[in-house]
């Protein structure tokens, strides 16, 4: 079967098993309902791993003409840990099981991947220049560590729309390349099969436009699953005299979440907090309170974890010796763990990184033009209005500083606008304030920005409703009061 209408077939099963589970999902209970640590507003199905789940299945139909030369073991481990642990994760979804039911489940799992698929980490290369780390006993427990790790890091990436999926997607597209160019073409099938079903996933979960959000969440039943076929490939392809990689290699594939999950745990243990008790400190947490759009903090996750794969696959395809890839991985998280120990300057910094990137943020109110002389108001207001999208309502206010400046600008005009939260708003707004400053260019002294409001607990102005011109709040901050003209 060509590579090529394998994906299709696997994106096209995904979708539709996706589909029957939204139908479903009201029935049967399967509904993410907002409240608590988590920040969507509507309830919905989280059935991401019923796509995966059939593509899986899907593919193990076809085992007899397209994995005859597989060398993943018996393929009753994979389904039989397969199956588990998605039925695990859907009972999660549901009932929310306590975080020890979950680890026996995946140690379990875990177990068959050695015993039922003969899948076992029994080396993790060379560590140190000349040594070899072979596992001997230990191999058993540390397969069951490694395993329980993967399964969890995958699992706790998903934490806004489009993250997990696309992270994913990014790392099966790189260990496809691996498995290509080293010795593992015989993994090319199962991996383009799931890279199909994880886009058929993201159809639904991705925010794009006409997609405000997500209409369906990967779930525990996903996240886990996903977490489950990666131990799964990257155990199976990393040992063995045909090793398709190095163990190394599997750490850069999915270096993001590695490295995000062990630093916020190691975070939580540093200031005597459990390291299983859910907070939101993890990386794309951090950079939707600096402000940063939902989408925007995908796509620079994506380019992140594709920068560290890279890094992953050149040093294997040019044959750098494992041991300063190891430390080199080491060396990186040191430096992540740092940056990421005191939240609350991280999110300082990467609002300044939005700024400086010029990307929309969510913490836009509207759009700032000042200052100007009370008679240029109403032409500066006809240029305003002339210059803002018809695809959203406004209010526009003109206010006045009670301190006169020295050449009389002391008049600013502020467009109020209910953003709710929505992206593609959020964008145009910006490129309205962007058509504005440019009709406005000839006007010498005259500031055009976006209005932003805080409601980020790391903000410098404060946490609530975004700061208004005139309100007693603006004049305490500026120590000058303004006054609505019109």
């Amino acid at each position: 079967m060509d590579l090529a209408v394998l994906f299709g077939v696997c994106l096209l099963v995904s979708g539709v098993a996706i589909r029957v589970g939204i139908a479903l999902a009201g029935y049967l209970g399967i509904m993410d309902h907002p409240g608590g640590h988590k920040q969507h507003q509507a309830s919905t199905p989280f059935v991401g791993g019923f796509g995966l789940m059939t593509v899986v299945v899907s593919a193990s139909l076809l085992a007899d003409t397209f994995f005859a030369d597989v060398t993943l073991g018996p393929l009753s481990g994979i389904l039989f840990g397969a199956l588990a642990i998605f039925l695990t994760g859907l009972v999660d979804d549901i009932w929310r099981l306590g975080f020890k039911p979950r680890f026996i489940v995946q140690a379990l799992v875990a177990l068959s991947m050695v015993f039922l698929g003969g899948v076992e980490l029994r080396s993790l290369g060379e560590l140190f220049p000349g040594v070899v780390v072979d596992l001997g006993w230990l191999a058993i427990p540390l397969t069951v560590f490694a395993t329980i790790g993967l399964i969890n890091a995958v699992n706790m990436m998903d934490g806004i729309d489009g993250l997990s999926g696309t992270g994913s997607l990014v790392s099966l597209a790189l260990t496809c390349i691996v498995a290509y160019y080293g010795n593992g073409s015989s993994y090319v099938f199962l991996i383009v099969a799931l890279m199909g079903g994880v886009a058929g996933f993201l159809y639904y979960n991705l925010r794009y436009p006409g997609n405000r959000r997500a209409r369906v969440f990967l779930g525990d039943n996903g996240s886990m699953l996903l977490g489950f076929l990666f131990a799964w490939l990257f155990i199976a392809m990393s040992q063995g005299e045909q090793a398709a990689m190095t163990p190394v290699t599997a750490l850069w594939l999915l270096a993001l979440p590695l490295m995000d999950t062990v630093g916020v745990m190691l975070r939580r243990l540093w200031f005597g907090g459990s390291p299983f008790r859910a907070d939101r400190n993890h990386l794309h947490h951090l950079f939707v309170r600096a402000g940063f759009r939902v989408s925007d903090v995908v796509l620079l996750a994506a380019v992140m974890q594709v920068l560290f794969g890279l890094i992953g696959v050149c040093g294997f395809l040019l044959g750098v010796p494992e041991y300063l890839m190891f430390w080199l991985f080491l060396g990186v998280f040191a430096v992540y763990f740092v940056v990421i120990l005191r939240p609350s300057s991280l999110v300082i910094r990467l609002r300044q990184l939005n700024r400086w990137l010029g990307l929309p943020s969510v913490q836009v109110r509207g759009i700032f033009v000042g200052y100007l002389r009370r008679e240029k108001s109403p032409e500066i207001v006809a240029v305003i209005s002339q210059g803002l999208g018809s695809t959203y309502d406004f209010q526009l206010g003109v206010y006045e500083m009670d301190r006169s400046s020295t050449d009389g600008r002391n008049v600013y005009c502020v467009v109020h606008i209910h953003t709710d939260g929505d992206e593609q708003l959020i964008g145009n707004i910006q490129r309205d304030a962007r058509r504005i400053k440019r009709r406005i260019a000839g006007q010498p002294g005259l500031e055009v920005r976006l209005f932003m409001g805080r409601s980020s607990p790391n903000s410098r102005v404060g946490a609530g409703e975004p700061l208004i011109p005139g309100s007693s709040r603006e004049a305490d901050r500026r120590g000058v009061r303004s006054t609505l003209i019109y």
